[in-house]
């Protein structure tokens, strides 16, 4: 498990929590007179997606209508890209072939 999101509010948090698949753990802590939650649980694209991460839902858009893509689709799509890379290395896990 690793550090997927933090929350301001614990409802937040919680619903969060509620989405994910696998193992998962909500922790909270307290910063002077803040209280912050760390949602720690397996670093999965689909746990990202159903998180609303990294614009997951933005390019499933964009994948779903590429044989029409503009200009402006495909420098999106590469913004996208770049952010998913860097957290994949940070995550360990690897980009599909197909988002490529």
């Amino acid at each position: 498990m690793k550090l997927l999101n933090t929350y301001d509010d614990e409802d937040e948090a919680e619903a969060a929590t509620s989405k994910l698949v696998g193992e998962k753990r909500l922790a909270s802590e307290r910063d002077a007179t803040v209280v912050i939650y760390n949602l720690f649980g397996i670093p999965s694209w689909g746990n990202f997606h159903r998180l609303g991460m990294y614009n997951l839902g933005e390019l499933k858009d964009l994948l779903g209508r590429r044989t029409s893509w503009q200009p402006a689709d495909l420098a999106r799509h590469a913004e996208i890209l770049s952010t998913l890379q860097i957290v994949a290395k940070n995550y360990s896990i690897e980009v599909p072939s197909h988002w490529l």
